[in-house]
């Protein structure tokens, strides 16, 4: 018997609680978010001081009961989002599609892509449910759809994540290899989405913005591959309606990547987010250690 087929054995036991726990109805997991809800915030603190400093940071003009407010908001929405994340283990796709409804004007916009054979790099951010966008893309589109992705260092994690973000179709790329695979594969008709808030893990080589009052790396990767490629870019941006129910909307970043100016889909997309993220703050991931690394000497901005 080989490690691999032990490893698999192994991982399905560990996860078969889970996957038990996620076939319960949403209503039941949503209670059961309210209660961890409290543990999370009050009794564990989990990451305060980095959700607290990244308000302020973002937010200077609003009062400390302004961002207590929002930070209470955005850890209730945290827990959601990993209940609703790990839900896709066993929710049906009408399911999916009645909690994850699409712009019609948007998909005419994508079609319009596909009719004309063309692949499409698609960019969004940690704001609302991207795992849910991603996963009820492929039920309004036959684009075969590839989302960049870093592996996670648990073993056990990586696996199961991968397995439930396969389920219903997606293609996932490993985000060292995405280059590579993207040329090779330049005359499929393939959607492929890049997360476009990460931490770029070499600042140096980072498009340094100022984003939510900040100077912040931005990765170019993106833009990089649109303009090799000659690939439409589009920002996906998903809001959450109420709770348990998100509507996707695309906007045109550049259909002619090639002619535009060196950062200006990067500079396009980044604002997009930002806009998305001030109108309803709450749902992005604060947690996330943003603005970990400092800007440049010579000044941000890339100048």
């Amino acid at each position: 018997m080989s490690d691999t087929f032990r490893a698999k054995w192994y991982y399905h036991l560990l996860a078969a609680p889970f996957i038990l726990l996620m076939m319960l109805p949403l209503p039941f997991l949503y209670l059961l978010s309210d209660m961890l809800y409290y543990l999370m915030y009050y009794l564990l603190g989990y990451r305060r001081k980095v959700v607290y400093n990244n308000l302020r940071n973002a937010f200077p003009q609003k009062t400390t009961a302004e961002i207590d407010a929002i930070a209470k908001r955005y850890y209730r929405y945290l827990i959601d989002l990993m209940i609703e994340t790990y839900k896709v283990s066993t929710i049906s796709k009408t399911q999916l599609k009645k909690h994850c409804t699409y712009d019609e004007q948007s998909i005419k916009l994508v079609d319009s892509f596909y009719t004309n054979n063309q692949s499409v790099i698609m960019v969004l951010g940690h704001w609302g449910n991207w795992e849910w966008a991603g996963q009820s893309f492929m039920m309004h589109h036959p684009y075969s759809s590839y989302v960049l992705y870093h592996p996670i260092k648990n073993p056990f994690f990586n696996w199961l994540t991968a397995k439930f973000r396969m389920r219903f179709g997606m293609n996932l790329l490993n985000m060292h290899h995405a280059a590579k695979r993207m040329i090779a594969s330049r005359k499929e008709r393939t959607i492929t989405a890049f997360i476009a808030d990460q931490t770029p893990s070499n600042p140096k080589d980072a498009l340094w913005l100022t984003f939510l009052n900040q100077s912040t790396p931005v990765l170019t990767g993106a833009e990089f591959m649109a303009k090799k490629l000659n690939f439409p870019v589009l920002y996906a941006s998903v809001k959450r309606l109420r709770r348990g129910y998100y509507h996707v909307s695309f906007q045109l970043v550049s259909d002619k990547p090639v002619a535009t100016k060196e950062n200006e889909i990067t500079e396009t997309y980044t604002r997009m987010l930002e806009k998305d993220i001030i109108s309803c703050p709450e749902i992005w991931l604060w947690s996330h250690r943003r603005w970990k690394h400092k800007p440049p000497t010579n000044g941000c901005d890339g100048k």
